[in-house]
């Protein structure tokens, strides 16, 4: 078994130097960057040139793009040679910060719904954050332990498990993890990963799908995994066609595959991939006799089905109500004791108040916002006074809810009053940071 990436002095010299920087753009927000490098395996990936202040542009704040390093987006060709055809159930299970929850909803086909789990709280809610400025109907972001999962039936057709890991990967970007690596903690990392494969096997349908990856070179944590899963449950392990000048390795033995990508070949980070399909026939997801979804009164849908175009699931929790994805209601049914407040299911709609509605932020980000609100849009330095959560006084006709643009992408929300607008951009994500004058250029 080749278990090793070759050339490791070519590797160690390629660390010393500086990392590459690159960005997934949204496929429905627009396009931008149309002179830069696309990355080989992911055309929607861009290479920049150099490394931009991110908070200053707009664009960011409204999901435009995900900054994303490149070689964690060869994710695309495990879906483009061996992903579904039609709508499933995804789990990325591991989902923190969110970079390959988003991508693998950009992936997947039309109708498809991820569940994105982070256990970790703190670290679920900046999953959350970058959910929601992604805005699709199809995500939805949970908080549990592997073994929880492992409790379900088996729900999903697709599993992702970007396992925690040693990070040798990271050694260009984080100094940081350089100090922290061990060969006892990269041990700790295998065993680590082997019980969260165990207890989450169970909730991946039979025929589905297991996409495994790491960002980190050692093999007791990538190929060796693989084979021990591959020996425990008799899946297939699938190969992936690559072309040559992309620079990607391949691991395997016979019957076992696996690819690891590395910055002395290509650019971009450590990052290791393999797939295996769980042997078996699909079988129907069922729900409980009762659902407990809390679903919106019909008369209420009625008022909101102007702000949203398209057909939809409509939750109400509390006084929140998100549209989601339709034709998961088992799926969603089983897990619905977990949802967790703060943390997104689907689109945020509205809030009610009163006998009122107020627009949720994250549909002000929502390509699939209707036309029952009216638009402003703003110049770079109004829209990043906007982001601060400073007062602006746009010039509007209209009062009321306005949504506030940039570069024909929405930012948010203000209220519109006439002689004065309250800027509802919530006060947890605004930019600290001073404006500097003149404002850097962007890509």
């Amino acid at each position: 078994m080749q278990t090793q990436i070759s050339d490791w002095e070519a590797l160690a010299s390629a660390l010393q130097g500086s990392a590459p920087v690159s960005l997934r753009r949204h496929p429905r927000k627009g396009k931008i960057g149309h002179d830069l490098a696309s990355i080989p395996w992911e055309p929607q990936g861009l290479y920049l040139p150099t490394r931009p202040v991110f908070t200053l542009d707009p664009r960011l704040h409204a999901g435009a793009y995900y900054v994303q390093e490149a070689s964690s987006m060869f994710l695309a060709q495990a879906l483009e040679q061996h992903g579904p055809t039609t709508p499933v159930a995804a789990l990325d299970l591991c989902a923190a910060p969110g970079g390959k929850s988003t991508h693998l909803q950009s992936l997947l086909p039309s109708g498809s719904l991820v569940v994105a789990n982070e256990v970790i709280r703190s670290r679920a809610s900046i999953l959350a954050e970058n959910v929601l400025k992604w805005s699709d109907p199809g995500l939805v972001v949970t908080a549990r332990d592997p073994r929880d999962w492992g409790q379900l039936p088996p729900l999903f057709e697709v599993l992702l498990v970007d396992a925690p890991c040693s990070g040798e990967g990271l050694f260009r970007k984080d100094r940081a993890a350089r100090s922290e690596w061990s060969e006892r903690h990269a041990q700790m990392c295998a065993e680590r990963q082997r019980r969260i494969l165990t207890d989450v096997w169970p909730v991946l349908q039979p025929g589905g799908l297991l996409i495994y990856s790491t960002c980190t070179y050692n093999p007791a944590e990538n190929l060796e995994n693989l084979a021990w899963l591959q020996a425990q449950t008799g899946a297939e392990s699938l190969p992936l066609t690559c072309d040559p000048n992309w620079g990607v390795e391949e691991l395997n033995s016979p019957g076992l595959f696996g690819y690891q990508l590395a910055p002395h070949h290509l650019q971009g980070e450590g990052f290791f991939i393999g797939l295996l399909r769980k042997p078996g026939q699909p079988v129907p997801v069922r729900s409980p006799r009762k659902s407990p979804l809390p679903l919106l009164e019909r008369k209420r849908q009625a008022e909101l089905t102007a702000w949203v175009g398209g057909e939809g699931l409509w939750l109400q929790h509390g006084d929140e109500v998100s549209w989601v994805q339709p034709g998961y209601e088992a799926l969603l049914t089983q897990i619905m004791a977990w949802k967790v407040p703060g943390l997104p299911w689907g689109t945020p709609v509205a809030e009610q108040r009163g006998k009122a509605w107020v627009p949720a932020h994250g549909l002000a980000l929502s390509p699939h916002l209707g036309t029952a609100f009216a638009q402003v849009a703003l110049t770079r330095t109004e829209a990043l006074t906007y982001l601060r959560k400073e007062e602006i006084l746009p010039d509007s006709p209209e009062t009321g809810w306005v949504q506030v643009t940039y570069d024909g992408l929405g930012l948010g929300w203000i209220k519109h009053q006439g002689t004065r607008a309250t800027n509802a951009y919530p006060k947890e994500w605004r930019i600290l940071m001073p404006l500097p004058d003149p404002l850097p250029q962007l890509f």
